[in-house]
């Protein structure tokens, strides 16, 4: 009778049971997340070593890249040649002092000569000097051999040096690399200290030194201070 007073045991519902039976364990759902982070990372790695490595060993190139023409070709028919040309195009380089100097020009086309050669329209080219002055020239027609460093300018050629002085001629090359500029026809100059008529000229150190060659006439202006630069 005791056993009828409590009732027959309880039976576990089947439902309840499964249930219970498919209930989520926090501990193996940590565990297989920290897996498939451990697989993840030990794929990335690698690769993301590879990117840091690829681009240490490419800077070197990318800053060389920076110091020759970086427009590309364009599309261009000049003169009726189909030749590419380069527009705008800009090179910077130094000197052997490691004073720079930029070379521009309108269109840029690469002789058959050499692939070093660049024929050039409407060239202009300033020489940055290391006391802070600076000499520009510009002229209509221009040849640059960039493994030489020169430049020959034909054509309305102007030469001007911040302390005042321009010179204009027809015909002038110019020695990137030992800061000379030189001219074998008649040069007709003008700045602070008078004119000058000549039927040539050499410039060294930028500038800072010039030689006029042939007969020459200077008109020096009364009370007139020659510049040390």
């Amino acid at each position: 009778m005791p056993n009828d007073a409590h009732g027959p045991p309880p039976k576990h519902d089947g439902k309840h049971s499964d249930s219970f039976s498919t209930r989520s364990n926090p501990s193996f759902i940590s565990v297989k997340r920290y897996t498939v982070f451990v697989r993840i990372v030990k794929y990335a790695l690698p690769l993301v070593a590879l990117g840091v490595v690829t681009l240490i060993l490419s800077w070197p190139m990318l800053e060389t890249e920076q110091m020759d023409f970086h427009i590309g070709f364009a599309s261009l028919d000049i003169d009726g040649s189909n030749d590419p040309a380069m527009v705008n195009p800009r090179y910077i380089g130094t000197d052997n002092e490691e004073q720079p100097f930029t070379i521009t020009a309108e269109i840029a086309k690469t002789m058959k000569q050499s692939d070093s050669l660049f024929e050039l329209t409407m060239p202009k080219a300033d020489l940055s000097i290391k006391n802070g002055s600076w000499l520009a020239l510009s002229a209509n027609r221009g040849v640059f051999a960039r493994i030489k460093k020169e430049l020959e300018l034909e054509g309305k050629v102007n030469l001007y040096h911040d302390s005042g002085y321009e010179f204009q001629t027809d015909k002038a090359k110019i020695y990137l690399d030992t800061n000379v500029a030189e001219s074998n026809v008649r040069v007709h100059g003008q700045g602070p200290f008078g004119v000058v008529e000549a039927q040539g000229f050499r410039f060294i150190e930028k500038g800072k030194v010039i030689f006029f060659t042939g007969t020459s006439k200077i008109v020096i202006f009364p009370n007139a201070e020659l510049s040390e630069q």
